[in-house]
């Protein structure tokens, strides 16, 4: 019996004039997924793209999997194929939508034909196949329409006839690629990986940027965030890391600056190198994970003194989240487990005892002129490194 994944488009349906650029954009990269899992052909009618097998070594479940992180499909089906005749319609939904009905007491039938001229309407499709299910299970489960355990749907469309059991909530959102690119300040912690999900999911091509300590920071930090990075390409789509060495900077902060200081000193070099790089790789904007009060660099006033010192707009999904928000999300991503693993990044490093929470940026700016801040700048980009992380 042949099978089907149908997905169905979410925000893309009240996109109007523009709607097909944004299909065009995800049926893109649902073939440049499907390249990991087989043969497929993919196509799209009627707000919904079909993927297709092509053989039998073609990865159902992969391909399933894959499709449900994919941004811009709001819900995924996997139906079985029928003749557009009832009675191979009635042969399909005996043979295939039992398996779903296993341990459940309940169900009913939904009914969709776009294709008016199929003989039978919704309702009568309903009725019709709602009675062979009945039957094929000898009656152990019952037919409830208000509150059933399973949906079982026959879909009559141009393209053919399809019926499957209910449908999956998949990643939503809108295609990447359609919102431009940004560049996200990926640290090991909780919520910039989160931050680089959200933004994604409103049509963002990430790239990130990395700053490590080395060795006051390990190599296992910094693995520890390209696992990060790994995880959430699954959703974005391929990750290119700009790994920067921060090293010499916090040295200089040390040596000559007001201790109080170092961290919203420390966080104008990373706007100012990030807005840099950004520039270097097309990237419009700037993505952090920050949280308003969340700590001491995140408060209002600290907030506006590290955006003076980037060059390109700061978006910060996470700013109006508390942090059990934050955390939801990143267990459902998959990064969560990841991000409590005991590697310190450099924020961690030299941390003030007593951090200025409401700094005033014209005597930030006197510590600041303590240091040649462009060629410390300069020096960092020009030691820079890229690692390319591709989703698993």
């Amino acid at each position: 019996m042949k099978e089907i994944l149908l997905c169905k488009y979410g925000e893309i349906v009240l996109k109007g004039a523009n709607k097909r650029y944004f299909e065009d954009i995800l049926c893109k990269e649902l073939r440049h997924r499907a390249k990991k899992h087989g043969n497929f052909e993919i196509s799209r009618s009627q707000s919904t793209i079909y993927i297709e097998p092509k053989d039998d070594f073609a990865d159902m479940d992969g391909m399933f999997e894959s499709a449900m992180k994919t941004f811009g499909i709001a819900a995924i089906g996997r139906a079985a194929v029928c003749e557009k005749n009832l009675e191979d319609i009635k042969r399909v939904t005996r043979e295939y939508i039992p398996q779903f009905l296993e341990g459940k007491k309940t169900f009913k039938v939904e009914g969709k034909r776009s294709d008016k001229a199929f003989p039978l309407n919704s309702m009568q499709l309903s009725e019709i196949l709602g009675g062979e299910i009945l039957e094929v299970t000898g009656g152990r489960i019952k037919v409830n329409v208000h509150k059933p355990d399973v949906v079982v749907k026959i879909e009559i469309r141009e393209h053919g006839a399809y019926v499957h059991a209910g449908q999956f909530r998949a990643a939503g959102g809108i295609p990447v690629g359609t919102g431009g690119h940004g560049m996200l300040l990926l640290s090991g912690g909780i919520d910039s990986p989160v931050a680089g999900y959200m933004m994604a999911k409103r049509g963002l091509r990430v790239e990130a940027v990395h700053f490590e300590s080395f060795p006051y920071t390990s190599e296992m930090a910094r693995d520890k965030v390209i696992r990060l990075a790994r995880t959430i390409a699954a959703y974005t789509g391929d990750i290119y890391v700009h790994v920067v060495s921060l090293t010499k900077i916090q040295e200089e902060l040390v040596k000559h600056c007001d201790e109080d200081y170092f961290t919203l000193l420390l966080r104008r070099y990373m706007m100012t190198i990030a807005s840099k790089l950004a520039a270097d790789h097309d990237s419009k904007c700037l993505i952090t994970g920050e949280s308003l009060g969340q700590v001491a660099s995140q408060t209002m006033e600290a907030i506006a003194v590290t955006d003076n010192a980037a060059s390109i707009p700061v978006l910060r999904p996470c700013i109006g989240m508390d942090k059990e928000e934050i955390v939801e999300i990143s267990r459902k991503i998959g990064t969560f487990d990841i991000s409590i693993e005991p590697f310190e990044d450099c924020c961690t490093v030299f941390t003030p005892r007593h951090p200025r929470t409401k700094p005033v940026l014209e005597k930030v700016l006197v510590e600041e002129r303590k240091l040649d801040f462009d060629a410390l700048v300069e020096e960092a980009i020009e030691g820079a490194y890229t690692v390319r992380a591709e989703a698993y």
